[in-house]
């Protein structure tokens, strides 16, 4: 099981199996009700078994199953990308299709690479990742990542020439912020610093996280994106934003970088774009990225790269039929909606002993947890073990508890979660 202790699960497998899943609950083997609380793993903001997806899914399959993406394409992969290009910042206009963030990550640090070498300028290899930042699992993604325990067993593994940013959090500054954090925009002069170190002429991109997800929600400080874009330019330095976890709404925009006003050269998706029914994910380029790569002979292949499911139909059908549900329900407005009424009951935590700190933003909040003395790690298994009895499904990093509930969540469902919360944080204390 991948990311698992298998041992402590096959010693108790009977709670962690999931049998059937409707709206925002889970059910599992001996029927507990279980609240979805980071809409699976960040992918399912429309809940589960939603009717129009499940009617697409039976009607698509008997249409068109598979068509090879190889020297061929079909109608709803080329509508999808136009849809999804008409939801990114204005100037990203091209979409590649993989299937997962990871597959979205390598792609991106791909074309990266093939961007620069185009224009003659393939001394640019080097990438530069951000500590505590997660891009998937693939080589690249691993590599650029900043989560130790990650990259540790595959050290021997890694690209040559990346480095990383410091991270931008800091508990004697951030601690229990609401939204943005006013402190810490000054943490992207790091670039300058990395810029000094191995000159710029070296350097292909940066790759971060506009909110750091996997690491605990780590929430961009006010001007810190802004000023990575502004030292990019004066490098010509691509800027990729991973947004696995925040595209498709779950900052209330279609993208982060709506949200936060910065246009990044590249966009990686994937989750919530299929609410995480059939694998998809991709990456959104801008037309100067594109139209570098349409050179050559014409009957070239402009860039040798892709995946035997690229823009797989059944994916494909998924995505538009999200997308539409996501328009005809309004989701982005109600997560704004929904935003402060989460962030008002996750920050009433802070009066719990063992609550260290907490952040949101969007609908996505973050709980750090003081470790029990000489055990990090086992307070947070232990309200995880403990939710699966009370009809919470967590997602504990450590002693970190991170939210991210469906879209079509009500406010008394939200603090009925926190409320859970709450109960189990004080049973383990």
């Amino acid at each position: 099981m991948p990311f698992t202790a298998n041992r402590r699960v096959k010693a108790n497998p009977h709670a962690r199996l999931l049998t059937s899943a409707k709206g925002p609950y889970y059910y599992t083997a001996d029927g507990t009700e279980l609240f979805d609380t980071l809409s699976g793993l960040w992918c399912s903001p429309l809940g589960h078994a939603h009717p129009k997806i499940v009617e697409v899914l039976k009607t698509q399959a008997e249409k068109l199953d598979y068509a090879p993406p190889f020297q061929m394409t079909n109608p709803q992969t080329v509508h999808l990308a136009e849809r999804i290009a008409n939801l990114a910042p204005a100037g990203l206009e091209h979409v590649f299709f993989a299937n997962s963030g990871s597959e979205a990550v390598d792609t991106a640090l791909k074309v990266a690479l093939g961007y620069h070498r185009l224009r003659h300028e393939g001394q640019r290899f080097r990438m530069i990742g951000r500590e505590r930042g997660y891009h998937g699992v693939g080589f690249g993604g691993m590599s650029v990542g900043g989560i130790v325990p990650n990259r540790k067993m595959f050290a021997s593994g890694m690209m040559p020439g990346v480095d990383h940013l410091r991270h931008t959090y800091s508990s004697e500054h951030m601690a229990f912020s609401r939204g943005q954090p006013n402190w810490g925009a000054e943490y992207a002069e790091d670039l300058e610093r990395l810029v000094g170190l191995h000159d710029a002429s070296t350097i292909a991109a940066v790759i971060v996280e506009p909110v750091q997800g996997s690491t605990g929600v780590i929430v961009p400080p006010v001007g810190y994106l802004q000023k990575l874009r502004e030292i990019c330019t004066k490098y010509g330095i691509l800027l990729i934003f991973d947004e696995v976890i925040t595209g498709f709404g779950r900052m209330g925009e279609n993208f982060a970088a709506q949200r936060f006003d910065v246009k990044p050269d590249m966009i990686t998706f994937a989750k919530a774009v299929t609410n995480g029914i059939i694998p998809m994910g991709g990456v959104i380029v801008t037309d100067e990225i594109y139209n570098t790569f349409m050179t050559g002979p014409e009957n070239a292949v402009e860039f040798a790269h892709g995946y035997t499911y690229s823009g797989h139909p059944m994916a494909t059908a998924v995505a538009h039929a999200v997308l539409d549900v996501m328009e005809e329900e309004s989701l982005f407005a109600r997560v704004r909606t929904l935003e402060p009424v989460l962030e008002d009951a996750v920050h009433g935590l802070r009066e719990l002993s063992s609550v260290k700190d907490v952040r949101n933003i969007g609908l996505t909040a973050g709980v750090d947890l003081c470790s029990a003395d000489g055990a990090p790690g086992a307070r947070g298994l232990a309200i995880f073990e403990k939710g699966l009895r009370e009809g919470l499904l967590l997602r504990c990093t450590g002693d970190t508890i991170s939210f991210g509930p469906p879209f079509i969540s009500t406010p008394d469902q939200l603090r009925g979660m926190i409320d859970g919360v709450r109960r189990l944080i004080q049973f383990v204390s």
